[in-house]
Parts: structure tokens; C-alpha cells; sequence
């Protein structure tokens, strides 16, 4: 069984051609990082027109590296939420034309599933149950697997995601986006202990999470040294900021796994490939004996495969789209 897939949310331009459920056959990955990293971030409008002159590109491209025709494709998958709601309409435009003329099912996918699907693809043996982490530029949630299609939603970010908390801090530092890079490289070489920075809601099996206030103390701590013609390390800064991260992410999804009996844990979303989450997520899940899944880096970021793998479970299970699929900028994981 063939899926072909479209992933639009935000700044990549992604299609994949993906077999039974699991196998790559093709990803093909456009980005528009240098377009948008002299504007600071991803300009919306500039997004959604660089999508409509890559999208179709893109498949033709995904279809001949896979060595398939649009007629060999049993079902078509596009992300319609969560993202910018411009660049969302262009993938689901495209997928709905091509399920219309091609008489081919349609299945609208949600991105942020899609992010947990990608760990089946680097991971054969994975299946539900586990207890999955996603965190990302826009999001940051644990998620319950309970099957393929079943999920039970624990806890999310109440305003900043990790991710744009890393490209904030970045972009006042002076680097430039995306800034998550960035930030793990000047920590590699600076402090985690140097600053002292606050952790939100870190009470037990509190699943919830904040990261708005450590933003403002490190902007705080930034601009104060500055006033007093201090100084700083970036280093250091990066260091204390990203450890102060990492342990909000690593102790809740610790708390979480023993209140729900999970022992399979997977990381999921851009901010998956940061090392030192990766470092401290192996040594957390290592104490306690619990199995650790992470996607390879390519699969961490946004792309066709991870919705293609998604759209197979779902295609199988019945749950396909009519024509009205419409973008969804806001669209959250539901428990079901």
C-alpha cells in the first residue's frame, strides 16, 4: 500500500512517498530557513507563497524518486493542523485537486501526530503503548499512545513552547534563526550551573507546562548586565538557559511515565534533535530502567514521512476525509 503524503505548516515544503505504513520511499525536503532568516523568523505570507511554487514540484519530485505514478498511490495524506494557516491551505489545495481528479482517498492528518509517527519509521519494533513527548517550535506536549489511533492528551504548554522559547533567546543574542542550533552549540562550550534560571509549574504529576517565565528571566538577566555594563558569557547563558529547559522536560516526562505505568518513551519534534535533551533523556530513562525512542535528526523536522506514516494508520482504520477538509491553524491532539 502506497501513501503519498504533503506536509505544509510552516516553512518546509515536504512530500513522501511511504509503504505500508513504515517504509521510506522517498522524502523530499525543501526549506525556506535562508528566505526567512534575515526577517528574524517565518514571515506567514512569504511562507505560503513559497509553498504554492514548490508543492507541486515537490511531489513530482517525491513520485519519481519512489518509482511510483499518481495511479499507483492507494491514498493521498496532508497535514490540515496544527500551523500557519496560509501554508496549511496550500497542502490541503494540493491533496484535495489530486484526491478529486485522481478518485484516490484523502486523509487529513494532524502535524503533531504526525511528529510521534516519525519515531515508527526509525524505529521498526516500536508499538504502542508509550508515552510520547513532543516539542517543537509551536508545541509542547505529552501524549499517551494507547494505539494507533488512540491517544490520551496529559499536558501542554500554557503560552511559549520550548522551541520558541530557544529562538527567542537566540534572536536577543544576536543569532540568527533558527535559533535552537544555535543555542545547543554556545551551551556545549559554557556553564549550566553559572545562572540560575526558574522553573513553572513543577509540581508532582503537574503535566502542564511554562516556559514564558524563564523567557523573561533570561531577557531580565540579559538587559540588566547590560545596563550595568557588565557583560556576559553567551556560553554560559545558553548553558544555565537550555539546562533549565531540558530538566522541565526530562522530570515531567519522568513523573508522567511512573503515573501512567509507561516504560516506553519516545521524543518527538524539532527540539528532539537539541543533545543535551537527547543526553539527559538517555541517562533519565536509563535509571530507570525505561526504553528511549527518538527519530533520526532529518525525521525530527518537519516532513512528508512522518505524515504518510500517520495517514497509513489511519487510512487502515477507516478514518479518511471528504473534500470540505479545511486548514485547521489551531488544531489540537484530542484523547480518543
Amino acid at each position: 500500500m502506497y501513501t503519498l503524503a504533503l506536509e505544509t505548516s510552516c516553512d518546509e515544503t515536504s512530500a513522501a512517498v511511504i509503504q505500508d505504513g513504515r517504509h521510506i520511499c522517498s522524502n523530499i525536503i525543501s526549506t525556506q530557513v535562508p528566505i526567512h532568516r534575515k526577517f528574524g523568523g517565518v514571515v506567514p505570507e512569504i511562507a505560503s507563497r513559497q509553498h504554492i511554487e514548490y508543492v507541486m514540484p515537490i511531489i513530482k519530485e517525491a513520485l519519481d524518486e519512489a518509482g511510483v505514478d499518481m495511479h499507483d498511490i492507494d491514498h493521498i495524506g496532508v497535514t490540515y493542523g496544527p500551523g500557519l494557516v496560509g501554508a496549511l491551505l496550500v497542502g490541503v489545495a494540493a491533496a484535495k485537486a489530486l484526491s478529486f481528479a485522481l478518485d484516490k482517498p484523502l486523509v487529513g492528518v494532524n502535524h503533531m501526530e504526525g511528529h510521534i509517527f516519525a519515531n515508527f519509521l526509525s524505529h521498526p519494533e516500536l508499538e504502542p503503548p508509550f508515552l510520547a513527548l513532543v516539542v517543537s517550535g509551536g508545541h509542547t506536549q505529552l501524549v499517551k499512545i494507547k494505539g494507533y489511533n488512540s491517544f490520551e492528551l496529559l499536558g501542554r504548554t500554557r503560552d511559549d513552547a520550548a522551541g520558541e522559547a530557544f529562538d527567542k533567546i537566540a534572536r536577543v543574542m544576536g543569532y540568527p534563526y533558527p535559533g535552537g542550533p544555535q543555542i545547543d552549540a554556545l551551551a556545549k562550550k559554557g556553564n549550566p550551573d553559572a545562572i540560575t534560571f526558574p522553573k513553572a509549574l513543577h509540581e508532582k504529576h503537574n503535566f502542564e507546562f511554562s516556559f514564558s517565565g524563564l523567557k523573561s528571566a533570561v531577557l531580565n538577566y540579559l538587559h540588566t548586565q547590560e545596563q550595568r555594563h557588565a557583560g556576559y558569557s553567551p556560553e554560559d547563558v545558553a548553558a544555565s538557559f537550555q539546562k533549565t529547559v531540558v530538566e522541565t522536560l526530562v522530570e515531567k516526562t519522568m513523573d508522567a511515565a511512573r503515573w501512567s505505568g509507561m516504560t516506553n518513551i519516545a521524543v518527538a519534534g524539532g527540539v528532539a534533535a537539541n543533545s543535551g535533551l537527547a543526553a539527559a533523556m538517555e541517562a533519565a530513562c536509563a535509571k530507570r530502567q525505561y526504553t528511549l525512542y527518538r527519530p533520526e535528526p532529518i525525521l525530527c523536522t518537519d516532513n512528508g514521512a512522518m505524515i504518510g506514516c500517520r495517514a497509513y494508520y489511519m487510512a487502515i482504520d477507516g478514518r479518511f476525509a471528504d473534500l470540505t477538509l479545511n486548514a485547521r491553524p489551531a488544531l489540537s491532539i484530542t484523547t480518543c
